[in-house]
């Protein structure tokens, strides 16, 4: 096992719809991160609303858990150095009009509740483990090492 962190990924059902599953999954594995986990399956609302506990007061809580529950979505876990911050950096601003051209958001999302991909909070401590454990059981992520990581970290 590495001391690499893991990192929370889901792609949501607007970009499962649109057939990008595998360009986010590619655009990840292109920077250097792997995959430890990954599954297809449709949000039910006890998960959704466990999901984004934190937005539960907001006014759009209701339309996230609507959207998030309309189709499949494919949960991921990423690992690799600064995980979290790199996919953050990777995704873009939560609102497609606000993410750099070159982000995940930047190039496929146009509207803020059809955002693309959902990712942890790398200023949320606690945020990936919690997510992960609400998608994840121990024994659905695997360990191994990465023919490339020598290549990739000192």
């Amino acid at each position: 096992m590495t001391d690499r962190e893991r990192t929370f990924v889901m792609v949501k059902p607007d970009a499962f719809a649109r057939g990008l599953v595998g360009t986010v999954i590619s655009r990840l594995e292109d920077r250097g991160l792997k995959l430890v986990g990954m599954k297809v399956e449709v949000l039910d609302e006890e998960t959704a609303h466990e999901h984004y506990a934190e937005h539960t007061d907001k006014p759009f809580f209701d339309d996230l858990v609507d959207f998030i529950t309309s189709g499949p979505v494919v949960p991921m876990v990423w690992e690799g150095e600064d995980a979290t911050r790199q996919v953050r950096q990777m995704i873009g601003a939560t609102d497609p009009l606000e993410a750099d051209a070159g982000t995940i958001r930047g190039d496929y999302a146009l509207d803020l509740g059809r955002n693309v991909v959902h990712a942890a909070d790398h200023e949320d401590e606690g945020a990936n483990e919690r997510e992960i454990s609400i998608h994840f059981d121990d024994d659905d992520l695997v360990s191994y090492e990465g023919h490339d990581e020598t290549w990739l970290y000192e």
